[in-house]
């Protein structure tokens, strides 16, 4: 059947690109550690070149670099052989993707790097191939079968380019003690950006007035603030503005269920309610809402209300 061949062929591939990395992990050396101490020395952009499906792969390794700590770009060498090669400054590191090492696109590229003292890390399988000779250090790739049928497509050769990149940029990471709030700040458009931003930055961005009470309100000034502020909850603050407690839509219905009506909302309220600090991160915020099933807390910084977090509000911007 038509599907079983299919798969066949589908597992032949992983199989053979699994080899290719398995022989591309035996085979790595020193020269990465040496390639990291280039970039190490450099307070300049690490510019990531190639052509064709090795130009794609370094565009991924460069956008990997920069979001963890090492500025790169990617510069296509056609591009570079019109003009951009004035993008490469003194003190940058080049580093050049080429396969087999004879990109007749990269020459220009190379002969700037030699003639301008830039350091050249070379990603190959062939040492003495164009590339290799003037690289100042050579990623050295296993010479390996394609997973192409007619041994052509790069598919092989582009994984292990695209591994060793990460190789590389998880050592530059680990030397530059590069941490999680790091990466969130550089990332804070995404689920696990938000994630590490704190609940202070949250609140800062959300600047909506808090349903705020005071203690001796009334029974029917509560059921005002809760239903205007939209959040199913009000603070309660003693005359200072400290925060004493929380009435919550369940508070109204047991007061109503208990006769509790005529009081303040001193003697309705939840006292000592669940609070958040400014700098708790926003991962650890969803965490506590989850396992004190809550759905919503004040951020308070010395006793006073600075904000009101609801589990609503996270969900409907995926922080959930």
């Amino acid at each position: 059947m038509a599907q079983d061949k299919d798969l066949e062929i589908a597992r032949n591939v992983i199989r053979i690109e699994r080899d290719a990395l398995d022989q591309l992990g035996t085979g790595l050396d020193a020269s990465i550690s040496r390639a990291a101490d280039l970039i190490m020395a450099t307070d300049r952009h690490v510019i990531i070149a190639g052509v064709g499906k090795s130009g794609h792969i370094g565009q991924k390794i460069a956008a990997s670099l920069a979001s963890t700590g090492t500025p790169s770009f990617f510069l296509h060498p056609t591009e570079a052989s019109h003009g951009d090669l004035g993008m490469i400054v003194p003190g940058s590191v080049v580093i050049a993707i080429s396969y087999s090492g004879e990109s007749r696109e990269l020459v220009d590229l190379l002969r700037y790097c030699r003639s301008n003292s830039v350091p050249l890390i070379g990603m190959t399988r062939a040492r003495e191939s164009t590339l290799g000779r003037a690289s100042d250090e050579v990623l050295l790739l296993p010479s390996v079968a394609e997973a192409c049928p007619n041994g052509l497509a790069p598919t092989s050769s582009t994984t292990m380019s695209l591994a060793l990149g990460d190789a590389l940029t998880i050592v530059l990471m680990e030397r530059r003690g590069f941490s999680r709030e790091d990466f969130g700040f550089r990332h804070p458009g995404g689920k696990l950006g938000r994630s590490l931003q704190t609940a202070g930055d949250f609140v800062e961005a959300h600047p909506d007035t808090m349903p705020i009470v005071s203690d001796d309100a009334s029974f029917h000034d509560v059921i005002i603030a809760i239903s205007e502020g939209r959040k199913g909850c009000t603070g309660v603050v003693d005359a200072a503005g400290r925060l004493v407690g929380m009435v919550t839509d369940g508070d109204l219905r047991r007061a109503m269920l208990a006769g509790k009506t005529d009081g303040p909302a001193a003697t309705i309220m939840t006292a000592n309610p669940r609070t958040l600090a400014p700098d708790e991160r926003m991962l650890t915020v969803i965490k506590r809402f989850s396992e004190h099933r809550i759905s919503n807390a004040f951020v308070t910084a010395d006793g006073k209300p600075v904000g009101l977090i609801d589990m609503k509000d996270l969900l409907a911007e995926g922080y959930v």
